[in-house]
């Protein structure tokens, strides 16, 4: 496989291209902007290979033990990390999950020392009220840039393909090279074969 600075390389040389595209099929900076910027940030710190301990994962700093649960649930290139559209959505959903409970957890922490320090006389409305508020401000958000919504996804999952398609691309080749044709002809059938083994 790849090594993360070829998954880097590739990301970092295929920006340029993708920002081009965009901007040549859109015409528009802030929709380029936002491909561009899912592209780089799904290439780099939010791809595929966040099931693993990896550059992208590493790059996570002090928050990348969140990310331990998700290695712990998924196999190393399942069609749930590594698959198409299902990956990025799936990884889109769980960031989102720990967005929420830390920012709730957060707000409701804030209450509690404010209303015990005398700041705030009813911590926990003050604390149900911000959350109301914050919840209908990413709804409106979603309704009010449909579009660009879809470009920032469309950006991620670019970039989190660019990076399963270098994987693929690379265990076909090593195929290739020992078996010739039919080592990527034959590679289904054998994992059928093994797969009927197990059973």
């Amino acid at each position: 496989m790849p090594s993360g600075r070829t998954h880097d390389r590739v990301t970092l040389w295929s920006l340029p291209l993708v920002a081009s595209l965009t901007f040549a099929r859109t015409q528009s900076d802030r929709l380029t902007l936002l491909v561009a910027g899912g592209f780089l940030f799904g290439g780099l710190m939010f791809g595929p290979d966040l099931d693993i301990r990896s550059r992208q994962y590493q790059r996570w700093g002090w928050l990348r033990w969140m990310w331990l649960p998700y290695q712990r649930s998924l196999r190393h290139r399942s069609i749930l990390s590594h698959g198409p559209i299902l990956g990025t959505v799936l990884r889109i959903a769980y960031l989102a999950s720990w967005t929420m409970v830390l920012g709730i957890g957060a707000i409701v922490g804030w209450a509690t020392v404010q209303q015990l320090g005398g700041g705030i006389e009813n911590g926990q409305a003050w604390a149900a009220q911000i959350i109301e508020r914050a919840g209908e401000g990413v709804v409106r958000s979603l309704y009010g840039y449909p579009g660009e919504w879809l470009a920032l996804g469309l950006g991620l999952e670019i970039g989190a393909m660019s990076h399963s398609v270098c994987d693929w691309g690379s265990s076909l080749y090593k195929r290739f090279q020992k078996r010739g044709w039919q080592g990527i002809s034959t590679a289904k059938k054998s994992k059928r074969k093994k797969h009927r083994r197990k059973l």
